[in-house]
């Protein structure tokens, strides 16, 4: 008589598998060579996770580029928060390009007109895999 098998370990192990391989690191989607700076107009601000994005308007452009910077839980640690910037806002984003050519950045730091500087994303967090 065969024996019965218990399908629900092996199920849950490969749905969390799948999970984690969702996440990939900052070098697949970003050139950490091609540090690039961009200023303009807050369109839009998502202080959500995973990870918070900027959308602005290059200043004298009807160009848009989006900004992805790190979870909310980390850039609050750095001095961000839901107000940080508003749509209006102008400001100076320093970021490293997407290596598929699109209008999308990690923002590396976001700079006020005022001065005020906020850092996002650091090279050293690419090795804890954020």
């Amino acid at each position: 008589m065969p024996a019965k098998v218990d399908w629900k370990l092996p199920l849950i192990l490969l749905l969390l598998c799948g999970s984690t391989n969702a996440h990939h690191s900052f070098v697949v989607h970003f050139d950490p060579e091609d540090l690039m700076s961009i200023s303009g107009t807050v369109t839009d601000y998502r202080f959500r996770n995973p990870h918070a994005l900027i959308r602005i308007n290059l200043n004298d452009s009807t160009q848009t580029w989006t900004a992805e910077t790190n979870s909310p839980s980390r850039l609050r640690r750095r001095g961000w928060s839901a107000d940080t910037v508003e749509p209006g806002d102008r400001v100076t984003i320093e970021g490293y390009r997407a290596r598929d050519g699109s209008n999308y950045m990690r923002l590396h730091r976001l700079i006020h007109p005022d001065g005020e500087v906020l850092i996002g994303h650091t090279v050293a967090e690419d090795a804890d895999g954020e």
